[in-house]
């Protein structure tokens, strides 16, 4: 059986935008009230502003007045276990631990977890912008 949280993913890809690399990605972020934020990855032909479906997850809990989030699921429409790029695991960091579960569909009933400490080692953190203002500088 498929994690309810990847079916939520799975569904939100439906409607990326992706006319330029046509990789249709979905994420489901679900908090710690069980609410789930879906969102779609949304192409521009100005590559810098295309939004990645994490993001966007992201973007629509905390608009909502949610930041503590539980576990995201990340699936794309070639169920090849893609995991969040670097940008998307700096913002996860920015509200989550580093044990953090993220899961990403490999298709069928498979899916690989990590957390993010895995995906994102040694992250920049209020602790680290902090600790480098008390040596004098920036890291």
């Amino acid at each position: 059986m498929v994690e309810p949280l990847i079916e939520r993913a799975r569904a939100a890809l439906e409607n990326a935008h992706v006319p330029y690399s046509d990789y249709r990605v979905g994420a489901a972020l679900r908090t710690a009230d069980c609410s789930v934020f879906v969102g779609c990855n949304i192409e521009n032909a100005n590559y810098s502003n295309s939004l990645h479906a994490e993001e966007v997850a992201i973007a629509e809990a905390v608009k909502t007045g949610h930041t503590d989030f539980e576990r995201l699921a990340v699936t794309s429409a070639a169920r090849d276990g893609v995991t969040p790029c670097g940008m998307c695991r700096q913002t996860l960091a920015e509200f989550c631990a580093e044990s953090f579960p993220i899961v990403c569909d490999l298709g069928d009933d498979e899916a690989t977890e990590y957390t993010l400490g895995e995906l994102l080692p040694n992250t920049i953190s209020q602790d680290t912008l902090a600790a480098a203002e008390r040596r004098g500088g920036s890291e």
